[in-house]
């Protein structure tokens, strides 16, 4: 049987053109088709209550409340600064494409970090208050740390890496073909970054380093920083959280009881203190959602 390059090479020039530009619709219609599915938007007007925060975010998970630990960690943030806010879950994605994001009494705002940035500046917000300077900047730290290399690596061992994808396939109910396009993309998103040019062996060195640092900082303390919470424990949770609960079928379920169990009492220190309401906040398999 020949090869796709041998039967291009004895096309003539005509077929060689439809040939390209046929890859090229295939190509766009599949683009399309994705965006429709994963980020359309949702023209109708909402009447949402004034000074309540509206959290867009995917649907439950079925082990923690979310399976993308940026809405883990927005969610966590409201809880911890006493936020009202109303959970809408859905695909409807960001201005910038993205999950998730809020509104709030009409000005709609992309992107975790920066929905915490905007919170912060227009209700007075201050969970860092306590932390001196030098605190101020390993908690930064800490955050650069799990949110710009540890997460990818989680990413990896999810939607790349050869082990059991039922639990991705389930929780966001996609097709094995939406799937396939998934994993494309963020393998091409992963390779541009860096860190998925790298071997699996490697990548799990680096990702146990990274837990290792994390769990000899934190030691013994309640929190990221000492007695008190801070908004960087939103960031570590909301990321840890996809370890801890929801790395089934990777071959490192259960790497944190296993070999950092501090980090594994951290979680659970985390769930109990500001998700009092975790198990109906969670799917086990069905629909349920909750709102605060």
């Amino acid at each position: 049987m020949e090869s796709i390059m041998d039967t291009f090479t004895h096309m003539d020039t005509s077929q060689k053109v439809l040939y390209v530009m046929g890859g090229a619709v295939v190509a766009i219609v599949t683009v399309v088709g994705l965006r429709k599915l994963c980020f359309k938007e949702t023209k109708a007007k909402r009447d949402y209550p004034r000074d309540t925060v509206i959290h867009h975010q995917i649907g439950r998970g079925p082990y923690a409340p979310s399976m993308t630990p940026f809405a883990l960690k927005l969610e966590t943030y409201l809880r911890m600064a006493k936020i009202p806010y109303q959970n809408v879950h859905g695909m409807e994605a960001s201005s910038k494409g993205k999950f998730t994001w809020i509104e709030y009494n009409g000005q709609s705002v992309a992107d975790s970090s920066l929905c915490i940035k905007f919170l912060n500046k227009k209700l007075g917000v201050d969970l860092n208050r306590n932390l001196s300077a030098t605190d101020r900047g390993v908690a930064q730290a800490m955050h650069a740390m799990v949110e710009d290399h540890l997460y990818w690596f989680v990413g990896l061992f999810r939607w790349q890496f050869d082990n059991d994808k039922s639990l991705v396939m389930n929780a966001f109910k996609l097709s094995k073909f939406t799937f396939l396009m998934f994993q494309r993309v963020l393998k091409k998103q992963a390779w541009n970054q860096g860190l998925g040019r790298h071997t699996e062996e490697e990548v799990a060195e680096m990702f146990k380093k990274d837990l290792q640092s994390l769990s000899d900082f934190i030691g013994t303390k309640r929190f990221l920083m000492g007695d008190e919470p801070c908004e960087t424990d939103c960031v570590v949770f909301g990321q840890l959280s996809q370890v801890y609960w929801h790395f089934i079928g990777t071959g490192h379920h259960n790497i944190l009881k296993d070999k950092y169990p501090n980090l594994a009492a951290y979680c659970e220190r985390m769930k109990e203190t500001f998700w009092p309401d975790w198990d109906q906040c969670i799917t086990h398999g069905g629909t349920r959602e909750a709102t605060k």
